[in-house]
C-alpha cells in the first residue's frame, strides 16, 4: 500500500506527540460529581493564578453556601485540614483506586466528624490543625454526605475546591482526565502571540506582542512576522471555557510546530504542590506583574525543575539564523481535546540585535552565587532563578526608624522560587535587647513583610522570595488586641459570641492564645481576620475571665484579661 507524503507526514507527527506526552489509563467514570448540582465551573486544573498553578476544580455552588458535599468515591477520610488561608476547612478521602479526592473551602463537616475534629482541636489547643483520624474511624460509600459547602480560607466567593491526587506521592491529577460529567464541545480561545528574543533574558526585554484574527486557523496580524534576531521563542494568551459558562478558565495543552514538525510542547495533566510556584516561570512574570497579559511560555527555562513541559529538540527555542522563512503553528487544546490552531511565518532579517543595557551582575539558575558589599550581602541558592539575570544592587538612606540603610536587591519582576538569604549590617551598634527586638522589613511597591532575623557576629540575616527592598528595623512596639463590640466586665448574656482582632504595627502577628478561665478555648480566625468563638457547652452561666495573648514577629507579647457574665 502507497502512503502519499501528507499522510506520512501526519502519521510521524502523531507519533512524536505521542512520544511527548504518554497516555496514562484513567479509571472513567469512578468519581462522581461531588455537589448535587450540575457542574458549573468558575476555575479548572493548571489554570494560572498569582505564584502558583490552580491545583484542581472550582465547582460553582450557585452563589451560596452550605450545598450538601459528597463523597465521590468508595473510601475513608484519611486527613482533615483547618487553617486560617489556603484550603481553610477540608477533607481528604483515600480510596482503593490508589487516588485520593480532596474538598476545601468547607463550611461545618457532617455531624460525626464535626464532633470529633472539634475534640482534636480541645486536645492539641489549636484552632488550626492537620489530622489524620485512622482508616477505620470514618469510612465512607459514594455519595456519603461529608460536609456543607462554603466559602472559608483563601476563597474569595462560595464554591468547593476539588481535587484529585495519586495517593502514593500527593501529585495532582486532573481530575478533567477520569471523566467527570462537564459538558464541553467549545475549543479555546487564543488571544494574542508573543515573539521573544532569547539571545536576552526574559526579564531584560519586552516580548512583540501580536495581535490575532479569529479563524480555522488563527492568524497573527501580520501573518509574516520579521525578527531582528536568529534565536527567538513564543508565548501564548488563551482561555477555555465550556458549555453554558462565560468564565475564562486555563488551558490543557498546546503544541508548537516548526515546518510542520512539533517541537515543545506543555500539558497540564499532572503537577505537584512542590512544583506549583513553578507557574512564575511558565509565564512571561515581568509582563505579568507590569499589568499585562498572563503570556504561556511555548518554551521551558532552564531553571524550571520537574517542569510541565515535553521536548522534541531545541526545549521551545527556534532557530531561525538561516534567514528562511518557518511555517509555525501552535495547537491549543482543551482536556476534552477541543482544539483551536493559530499559524504564522516567522523569518530572520539578518540584522543585529542591540546590545542588552541592563546593569548588575549576572546570575543563572542552577548556580551558587552571591554579593557581597560593605553593608549588604545576598546569597541565591542553585533553584532560586528560573532564567539568567543581571541582578543590580544600590544603597539609599533608610527610614528614620529603621538602624540600617535602605538596600534595594533585583527588582519585583525577577521571580524567585527559593527564598534566598539577605544580610545587612547595620549602621550602629545595637545593644543585646535591641538585637533580640530586630527584624528586617522587605517592601516592594505595596507589598510588605518582617522576618526575625539572626545574627552571625554583626550581621543580621533572613531570607526572603522575592527582590525589592530590605532594612532592618527595631520593632519594640507590641501588638495590639481590638475587643470588638463587648468591654471588661461586659454581659454578654444575651450575646452569641464573642469576637476581637489583633493589630500589629509591622503587620504581622502570630502565636495568638485564648484561655476562658484559665482552659484553652477555641476561636475560628478564618481568612486570618476576626478570632471567633460562638457561645457553646464550654461556657456556662455565671462569670467567666476571657484571656488573650499575642505576639509579633519580633518577639514583643501583649496579654489582656477580660471579665464578663454569661
Amino acid at each position: 500500500m502507497r502512503l502519499f507524503p501528507a499522510l506520512v507526514m501526519l502519521m510521524y507527527c502523531q507519533t512524536l506527540l505521542a512520544q511527548l506526552f504518554p497516555q496514562p489509563d484513567y479509571p472513567q467514570g469512578y468519581f462522581r460529581n461531588p455537589l448535587s448540582i450540575p457542574l458549573f465551573l468558575s476555575g479548572n486544573f493548571g489554570e494560572l493564578r498569582p505564584g502558583h498553578y490552580h491545583m484542581g476544580l472550582d465547582l460553582k455552588t450557585q452563589g451560596r453556601e452550605n450545598q450538601h458535599v459528597f463523597a465521590a468515591a468508595d473510601g475513608y477520610i484519611a486527613r482533615i485540614k483547618i487553617e486560617p488561608g489556603g484550603f481553610g476547612r477540608a477533607i481528604y478521602i483515600n480510596h482503593p483506586n490508589g487516588y485520593t479526592t480532596l474538598y476545601a473551602h468547607l463550611n461545618d463537616f457532617n455531624p460525626a466528624l464535626e464532633n470529633w475534629v472539634k475534640q482534636q482541636q480541645y486536645q492539641q489547643e489549636s484552632w488550626s490543625v492537620f489530622l489524620e483520624p485512622p482508616a477505620t474511624l470514618f469510612p465512607v460509600k459514594k455519595g456519603d454526605f461529608i460536609a456543607y459547602s462554603g466559602n472559608t480560607g483563601g476563597s474569595q466567593a462560595p464554591h468547593v475546591h476539588f481535587e484529585v491526587r495519586r495517593t502514593n506521592d500527593d501529585v495532582n491529577e486532573n481530575p478533567f482526565l477520569f471523566g467527570l460529567p462537564l459538558e464541553d464541545n467549545v475549543p479555546p480561545v487564543i488571544q494574542r502571540l508573543a515573539v521573544y528574543d532569547r539571545t536576552k533574558s526574559t526579564y531584560e526585554q519586552a516580548p512583540r506582542i501580536l495581535p490575532v484574527k479569529a479563524g480555522t486557523p488563527y492568524t497573527t496580524i501580520p501573518a509574516i512576522i520579521t525578527v531582528n534576531t536568529p534565536n527567538v521563542s513564543l508565548a501564548i494568551g488563551a482561555y477555555d471555557t465550556h458549555n453554558g459558562s462565560a468564565n475564562h478558565n486555563g488551558i490543557f495543552e498546546a503544541t508548537l510546530f516548526v515546518d510542520d514538525k512539533p517541537v515543545n510542547a506543555f500539558r497540564m495533566d499532572n503537577i505537584s504542590y512542590n512544583d506549583t510556584r513553578y507557574l512564575n516561570a511558565h509565564i512571561d512574570y515581568k509582563t505579568k506583574s507590569s499589568s499585562g497579559p498572563y503570556l504561556q511560555h511555548l518554551s521551558e527555562l532552564p531553571g524550571y525543575i520537574n517542569s510541565i513541559y515535553a521536548r522534541h529538540g531545541r526545549d521551545g527555542i527556534i532557530d531561525l539564523g538561516d534567514q528562511q522563512p518557518h511555517a509555525v503553528r501552535v495547537e491549543v487544546k482543551d482536556a476534552y481535546f477541543n482544539k483551536s490552531v493559530i499559524a504564522c511565518t516567522l523569518q530572520y532579517n539578518g540584522a543585529t540585535s542591540a546590545a542588552a543595557t541592563a546593569t548588575g551582575k549576572m546570575f543563572y539558575p542552577m548556580m551558587l552565587d552571591g554579593y557581597e558589599s560593605e553593608e549588604c550581602e545576598f546569597y541565591l541558592g542553585e533553584r532560586c532563578l528560573y532564567d539568567s539575570v543581571r541582578i543590580r544592587y544600590s544603597k539609599s538612606t533608610g527610614n528614620p526608624v529603621a538602624v540600617s540603610a535602605l538596600h534595594t536587591i533585583g527588582a519585583p519582576y525577577i521571580p524567585l522560587q527559593e527564598s534566598y538569604l539577605v544580610r545587612l549590617l547595620p549602621t550602629r551598634v545595637l545593644s543585646a535587647q535591641e538585637q533580640q527586638r530586630t527584624i528586617m522589613q522587605w517592601y516592594a511597591g505595596t507589598k510588605k513583610d518582617v522576618q526575625k532575623v539572626e545574627w552571625q557576629g554583626k550581621w543580621a540575616g533572613a531570607r526572603f522570595r522575592e527582590f525589592g527592598n530590605y532594612q532592618l528595623v527595631v520593632d519594640e512596639e507590641p501588638p495590639v488586641i481590638v475587643p470588638s463590640g463587648f468591654t471588661d466586665g461586659a454581659d454578654l448574656s444575651k450575646a452569641a459570641r464573642i469576637v476581637f482582632t489583633v493589630k500589629d504595627n509591622m503587620g504581622k502577628c502570630r502565636n495568638v492564645r485564648t484561655e476562658l478561665d484559665g482552659k484553652w478555648l477555641r476561636f475560628t480566625n478564618d481568612k486570618g481576620g476576626a478570632f471567633i468563638y460562638k457561645f457553646d457547652e464550654k461556657c456556662s452561666a455565671g462569670v467567666h475571665e476571657l484571656k488573650i495573648s499575642v505576639s509579633d514577629e519580633a518577639g514583643n507579647v501583649t496579654v489582656r484579661t477580660f471579665k464578663f457574665t454569661r
